[in-house]
């Protein structure tokens, strides 16, 4: 990739060289706190993996802090939340995967972030090949190159990849075309209602197909209702996530719930 941005390694003590000058105050976002919701396999009934949902200090949502963040500071939270993401699921005792989002603007140079990944999991004793690393597709970015490199550098150290809220930007078919990630994650508006909605029904399983074939596993995320959850096992999607499974959580790892573990024994 031309013009791409040099960072000298963080361990170092340097920033990203187009960010001479910003270095973040200690303590400038808070304290980081994550709320770990399940990615549930609806044929096993157990969680396949656990998105960390970062939060401010007092529980503020994910919005409150983002606001917190601008380009000067933009590396240093991103990294932050990494190491503080996977500090707190070892402490949960995570024994399955973790789905952390990423920023890619925030990477300039993927191998940069990638040690300081593994340095974490190595301190917090948490297996680096259960990480996941989950981004949007629709996130202005500095170019398509620019997050297919991030994305096969991950893989090559082994993380698994995946794109978030698929189907609410422009450039998903594009992306998928120069890079097949792990999962996808199908955005939270064509999941709802989608049992009742053929417009819905028709784009998902075109979208479920298209996977299968280019061997990328499907999420549906947002799942609230058990006609949507039989929706997408009908359509072969075991992975689900969604309040009508569990809603994040700070202090526990969150087990479905008893609505949905009455309809999974009604489907048994």
């Amino acid at each position: 990739m031309n013009d791409k941005p040099i960072l000298i390694h963080p361990a170092d003590g340097a920033v990203p060289a187009q960010c001479t000058g910003c270095r973040t105050p200690p303590g400038q976002f808070g304290k980081l706190r994550f709320a770990f919701q399940p990615i549930v396999d609806t044929g096993t009934g157990a969680a396949y993996a656990y998105e960390a949902l970062v939060r401010g200090p007092n529980g503020e949502p994910a919005a409150a802090v983002l606001e917190t963040v601008d380009e000067a500071s933009r590396y240093h939270f991103d990294q932050r939340c990494r190491t503080s993401a996977i500090e707190q699921a070892a402490a949960l005792n995570i024994d399955v995967h973790l789905s952390i989002n990423f920023m890619p603007n925030a990477v300039y140079r993927p191998e940069a972030c990638i040690r300081s990944t593994l340095e974490a999991a190595e301190k917090f004793q948490f297996p680096s090949d259960r990480i996941i690393f989950e981004t949007v597709e629709g996130e202005n970015i500095l170019g398509r190159s620019h997050l297919v490199d991030i994305f096969r550098s991950y893989r090559s150290f082994g993380f698994q990849t995946a794109i978030d809220d698929f189907g609410a930007g422009f450039s998903g078919l594009k992306l998928l075309a120069d890079f097949q990630p792990d999962l996808i994650k199908l955005d939270m508006d064509l999941v709802r209602g989608v049992d009742t909605n053929a417009a819905r029904q028709s784009i998902v399983r075109g979208v479920v197909s298209m996977c299968r074939e280019l061997d990328i596993r499907v999420i549906a995320e947002g799942v609230e209702t058990l006609g949507e959850r039989d929706f997408f096992t009908a359509h072969g999607v075991s992975l689900m996530q969604g309040y009508l499974f569990a809603k994040p959580a700070f202090h526990s790892t969150p087990e479905p719930g008893a609505e949905w573990l009455a309809g999974a024994a009604r489907l048994s």
